[in-house]
């Protein structure tokens, strides 16, 4: 019998539909009168006639004609919506669907797979992995190591043996210990009481890279969770099934202890659930839909799911693939304003950098020669001030491969150790994030310079006594204002990042009853690095907004050829500005070029241009590669393609 899930007022109902003929106001009819029945008030109405309404889809906020048969508009199992006309939508209500929904109706289910074996991720993998770009299953080698440290529990268990959080309570609670009837509801308790974060939920991207980043940690086999157990964990990985997770709570020490017990919870069948098929919804209707039956935890498992910094790892993971990315990109725009300011080459001469053995500062210092290089890429524009009387430039433009960051970050989670080799757990503290949040602090701090430098750099190409161009870069100047508040948006944007900034980890409140006495803060210093990853992505693209506006007024000379190629692109989607208009819009533009890496972004533009300049030029070298990061212990290697910073001079 066909059945669907129907959501009233922040009620979840499932409605059985004996003949699928019926229309589809029909079914809103038989879900407001299923929301009155179960209301001592009726709802307020006093009859199921009384009342108006549409109907939508959850997937996508598709309206339904209330007149259409069920059986043509609706798939068995389907998520809809009944809205009441004169409703207003509360400020708390869960939303059918998260932010940036357009982005997930097109969602399709992966056909292929990556194998975990809890070593070899990397972070490509885990950003791919959200992306929902691939399916997860274990290797035979993780399956075995599974199954032996799940041995090791039940032997516990069945000798009824004292150890932590397997037949004790938790913390301050370590004390007590629990009979073996009740170790079930002592895992189901703990995954209810530590599911107390607060805030939005996390993005259905970030919560497929820390459901597929705790799968991981599992596959290792020193958690004691099942083999059947994990391989439902999977299975909801697999139908993109994600729980409400709220973004805040973690105090990053004894793991992520709150986002991971809302992703418990929801494999469970309890709390919120989101998937593609569903929207938002009661996570075990979500389960049920996808043909997937929630989670009965046994002894140890409910510790084994929410004890470690997947919260922190996962987060982390994206900061810097996203900082890696900006920062090679900004060493383009750069040397596009560069250009635009009549700046010299000369300060990024071989042997000056040689001088001074960091690979990063060498390999921006490459890339700047790759783009600006006259003799490879002749450029009228540099032509047009060879013989000029400057000595030197700012220390915006000339100090730029000098102010590269590096980032060195060990991510490794872990929790309560059961070696099966050694038949025995251990209580340590690899859960601890003290580490990767130092590491994302000081990537935060690394990458907002990109962002700082940026902006004095916009300021030189808007200021007419600086940049011999225009003010604010626009004609008729009075009328028009150009882009003097996109100047000032980028101030702001630098300002907040040096708030952000600030360290979380040099933070700590002691909790549980002092038996956590010092925290790390990590899932703070992860959540702001994000921050300030995203203004450094929108100050670059206003800088790259006023370099190709400072192009026009010196037409009709040339700039190099991989440069006019990041010109065309940018005015693929962006047109000249001859006066003023909303520019809103055009910022957001010239954003998504530097955060889509596809084929229409400026990376993918000019990277060709600087690799045949490699292998012209240097044939032995290869490129830093930004990202070869395995988990387990991660190197968050910033010092490849980064940009800029103040530096004394050579």
């Amino acid at each position: 019998m066909p059945r669907y899930t129907v959501h009233v007022r922040g009620e979840w109902l499932a409605v059985p539909c004996l003949n699928r003929t019926n229309t589809i106001r029909w079914l809103g009819k038989e879900a407001v009168r299923r929301y009155m029945k179960n209301k001592p008030d009726n709802g307020g109405f006093a009859s199921v006639e009384e009342v108006k309404f549409y109907i939508r889809r959850c997937k996508g906020l598709g309206l339904l004609d209330l007149d259409d048969a069920v059986e043509d508009a609706l798939e068995d199992n389907e998520f809809v919506e009944v809205v009441i006309e004169g409703d207003i939508m509360s400020p708390d209500f869960i939303p059918s669907q998260p932010e940036g929904v357009h982005l997930y109706s097109k969602y399709r289910e992966p056909e292929q797979y990556i194998s975990l074996d809890g070593n070899s991720l990397t972070t490509e993998d885990l950003v791919n992995l959200g992306k929902g770009l691939y399916k997860i299953k274990l290797t035979p080698e993780a399956e075995t190591k599974v199954n032996q440290s799940r041995e090791v529990i039940e032997r516990i268990v069945k000798e009824q043996t004292v150890v932590y959080g397997i037949t004790t309570g938790f913390g301050k609670f370590a004390r007590t210990v629990i009979p073996n009837s009740k170790l079930r509801e002592l895992q189901v308790n703990l995954v209810r009481s530590h599911s107390a974060g607060v805030g939005k939920p996390l993005s259905p991207e970030r919560s497929r890279m820390l459901l597929a980043l705790r799968i991981n940690v599992l596959a290792k086999g020193y958690s004691g969770i099942s083999l059947e157990t994990l391989q439902q964990v999977i299975e909801a990985f697999n139908a993109s099934c994600l729980p409400y997770i709220p973004e805040k709570g973690t105090v990053g020490a004894s793991g992520d202890l709150a986002p991971l017990s809302h992703l418990a919870l929801g494999l469970i069948g309890e709390g919120k659930m989101w998937s593609p098929k569903s929207g938002w919804a009661d996570a075990k209707y979500v389960l049920e839909a996808h043909g997937l039956r929630p989670i009965t935890l046994k002894p140890k498992e409910g510790l084994a799911l929410i004890n470690g910094t997947q919260m922190i790892t996962s987060l982390g993971c994206e900061a810097v693939e996203r900082a890696s990315a900006i920062a090679r990109q900004a060493d383009i725009i750069a040397a596009l304003t560069l250009e635009v300011l009549k700046g010299t080459t000369r300060a990024f001469d071989t042997d000056i950098h040689a001088v001074r053995p960091h690979r990063g500062q060498a390999e921006v210092a490459f890339r700047f020669r790759s783009l600006l290089d006259s003799d490879h890429h002749p450029s009228e524009i540099a032509e047009s001030h060879r013989f000029c009387d400057r000595v030197q430039d700012a220390y915006t433009m000339r100090c730029c491969p000098q102010t590269v960051f590096h980032s060195c970050l060990c991510l490794n989670v872990s929790l309560k150790m059961v070696f099966a080799e050694r038949a025995e757990t251990i209580s340590g503290g690899n859960f601890h994030g003290e580490y990767p949040a130092k590491a994302l602090d000081y990537l935060a701090i690394g990458v907002h310079e990109l962002a700082a430098i940026s902006e004095r750099r916009i300021e030189r190409l808007c200021n007419p006594s600086l940049s011999e161009l225009p003010a604010f870069l626009v004609t008729e100047g009075g009328l028009n204002s150009g882009f003097m508040i996109a100047h000032c948006t980028a101030a702001a944007l630098v300002s907040e990042n040096k708030a952000l900034c600030h360290p979380s980890s040099v933070d700590s409140l002691s909790t549980s009853a002092a038996t956590e006495d010092h925290v790390s803060m990590g899932g703070w210093a992860a959540r702001k690095a994000l921050r300030v990853i995203e203004h450094v992505e929108q100050v670059l693209a206003i800088e790259l907004l006023a370099a190709c506006q400072g192009i026009e007024f010196l037409r009709p000379l040339r700039t190099t050829t991989p440069l006019e190629k990041v010109y065309d692109l940018v005015r693929s989607v962006v047109r000249p500005w001859m006066k003023d208009r909303f520019m809103a819009p055009d910022i957001e533009a010239a954003h998504r070029l530097l955060v889509d890496q596809k084929a229409r972004a400026v990376w993918e533009v000019a990277n060709p241009y600087i690799e045949k300049y490699r292998r012209e030029h240097i044939p032995e070298s290869r490129p830093i590669s930004p990202t070869a990061f395995s988990l387990g212990l991660l190197e968050m290697s910033s010092g490849v393609d980064h940009d800029h910073r103040h530096q004394d001079e050579l």
